[in-house]
């Protein structure tokens, strides 16, 4: 005997939304005159019994989609009832969409042929209970699979760009994993090597010259102390978002404005100093803002450069220079201020495609 436990928080509600559309069509057989209106009453129980297990029972749907769709194929075909098709088209199309397109070709073969049987149907029998004449009738369940499908290929693409991001995210964080481990290993590396060779040195002096081993201890305290300001700075610059993570979260900020984005060199600037990163991408960040705030741009493109003597960012967007340059913005004197604090400069030029900001920082 068959039993599933129900879970109501499991139950895809959004799939029944249609059926508040059936008790219409099931209308059509009511009150009952006929043993064919009793067969079609019980047949629309069967669609409902089908429809559910489509929707609630993945694994069936190599069975139990063809038979809703027998099921209500007779309906337009003999019934000559249009209506019921309807939630077919919806239903089947939409889950069709994460299969190969080719699946979605053999149903609307049978969708469209039901179809065409269906109008050969009524016009031979000039049936008057297929109301072909209502085009407004007969237009919506001719482009329900089309309209389905091509509304959920949108949906599974928008799943798979969440996804992608997702991904990125987590290229970004192992990309800022790795410049640690390249930071610690170029900075305190050295430091404790030096500080294992001096305490082995202080270890032989102690016995033959131990006058030299407080020398020794002291440019061992000195290299010690050093290293714990070094400590102290990477973990402050843990606290700071590299290039890569600003562009990431910037770059939904704009795409959320309707600006599209690109760069160059950005693999590049991922393994410029954590000190540079950090510097530009505050810088960043307040370009770009200014960017969506005041441009009405459409597009920005954003390239790094690295020059024989300095680290260079240019933001070159295709908006109105004029709403963009302001001179009361504090925004633009703050970024000026900090890049000429560390003998850089900055720049905020008119050109032919909109507005061009630059920062220059020197390399130490």
């Amino acid at each position: 005997m068959f039993k599933r436990k129900i879970n109501f928080l499991s139950i895809q509600w959004e799939s029944y939304i249609w059926l508040f559309y059936l008790p219409y069509s099931v209308s059509l057989h009511l009150p009952i005159q006929s043993k064919s209106d009793i067969f079609w009453l019980v047949m629309s129980a069967a669609f409902l019994l089908t429809y559910i297990v489509v929707t609630e029972i993945p694994r069936w749907r190599m069975v139990s989609i063809p038979i809703e769709v027998v099921i209500t194929c007779s309906f337009l075909i003999f019934d000559l009832n249009p209506y019921m098709i309807i939630f077919t088209a919806w239903q089947v199309s939409f889950i069709l969409a994460w299969y190969p397109i080719s699946y979605f070709y053999v149903f609307a073969t049978v969708y469209y042929g039901s179809f065409v049987i269906a109008a050969y149907n009524a016009y031979v029998t000039s049936s008057a209970n297929f109301n072909f004449s209502d085009m407004m009738g007969i237009i919506f369940p001719i482009f329900s699979p089309v309209v389905a499908y091509v509304f959920s290929r949108s949906v599974r693409l928008r799943r798979q760009m969440r996804q992608e991001n997702r991904r990125l995210e987590t290229l970004v964080r192992r990309g800022e994993r790795e410049r640690i481990a390249r930071d610690l290993h170029d900075t305190l590396g050295q430091s404790f090597s030096m500080i294992t060779i001096k305490t082995e040195l202080a270890k032989k002096l102690l016995n033959k010259y131990p006058e030299q081993v407080a020398g020794e201890l002291d440019d061992i305290e000195k290299t010690s102390r050093q290293n714990l300001q070094l400590v102290r700075g990477i973990v402050n610059d843990l606290h700071k978002k590299s290039i890569g993570e600003i562009l990431f979260e910037q770059g939904q900020n704009l795409a959320e404005a309707n600006i599209f984005m690109t760069t160059e060199n950005e693999n590049d600037a991922s393994e410029w100093p954590t000190e540079i990163q950090n510097e530009f991408a505050a810088l960043l960040v307040e370009a770009i803002t200014n960017v969506i705030r005041h441009s009405r741009a459409r597009q920005v493109k954003i390239e790094f450069m690295r020059k024989k003597s300095m680290y260079q960012v240019n933001v070159q967007d295709d908006g109105h220079p004029t709403s963009f340059v302001r001179k009361s913005s504090n925004g633009i004197s703050g970024m000026k201020n900090r890049i000429e604090s560390r003998n850089g400069k900055f720049e905020i030029l008119k050109n032919e495609v909109g507005t061009l900001v630059r920062f220059e920082l020197p390399k130490e």
